[in-house]
């Protein structure tokens, strides 16, 4: 072992990093396994049937909520947070990481899954938005829409429909949204991780931001949560600049 740059793993030969390595996967195969039992307990939980022809509000008008499953039997709703009267910028950048990061489900429709991604703003509000970031998923509003399909938002929700009955089959929310966010687990394998603040790091490392401190940027893409700035990937849209506020006022989540 040599000294490193402060900061910094030690340095090492290859075998003896080989050995570390291997040592690793150990623990990292037994996470895997415990995955899949934690997969196999959720495909075993109950679940609850609810009123499929409750309406939601697309591009061509109310539909049913049936309709959003394609003719698929299976279901994965994202349900975005939304604030009323509030300029594109000024919308959950956390609910933006999930949409941005599914932007098209191709293979989960080759595996008879739809998607769609839920929001609680008013339709006119919500398709502006829509074209705005470019999505190409489809997006409902479901403002005015009872459980389980019109509330907790901030969800990723699963449903399963058998011929014209529909059911609620799971739910989550928080750290379990991750799934769907790549950039999480490919930070997770770099030496300085997520840059967070409540990180286990070696002595000396750097401290870290709070939590989603990256999801904002001003428009010379540095990190902020002023009222110039944006979620990041809106800056790559035709015509973002900085509003003077983020008018989150009235908001409805």
């Amino acid at each position: 072992m040599t000294t490193a740059p402060q900061n910094r793993p030690p340095v090492v030969d290859l075998a003896t990093w080989q050995a570390a390595r291997d040592e690793l996967l150990i623990r990292e195969k037994a996470h895997t396994r415990e995955g899949d039992a934690i997969a196999a307990a959720r495909r075993r939980l109950p679940m609850v049937e609810f009123d499929g022809t409750l309406p939601v509000v697309g591009p061509d008008g109310p539909v049913p909520f049936i309709d959003l499953f394609q003719g698929r039997d299976e279901l994965i709703v994202y349900k975005h947070m939304w604030y009323d009267g509030a300029p594109h910028q000024g919308q959950c950048e956390g609910c933006t990481t999930a949409a941005w990061h599914l932007r098209d489900a191709v293979y989960l429709n080759a595996r008879g899954v739809s998607f769609a991604i839920l929001t609680t703003g008013a339709w006119p509000e919500v398709a502006a938005f829509v074209e705005f970031m470019g999505y190409t998923q489809p997006w409902y509003s479901v403002r005015g829409v009872d459980a389980p399909v019109g509330n907790d938002m901030g969800h990723l929700t699963s449903y399963l429909r058998d011929g014209d009955r529909t059911f609620l089959t799971y739910s989550t929310t928080g750290r379990g949204n991750e799934v769907i966010n790549p950039t999480f687990g490919l930070l997770d394998m770099t030496p300085y991780g997520r840059g967070e603040a409540w990180e286990d790091k070696p002595e000396g490392w750097p401290k870290g931001g709070n939590a989603c401190w990256y999801w904002r940027s001003d428009a010379d893409g540095n990190p902020t949560w002023g009222p110039d700035s944006r979620p990041v990937p809106q800056w790559t849209r035709p015509g973002a600049t900085p509003e003077e506020t983020l008018g989150r006022t009235g908001a409805h989540h």
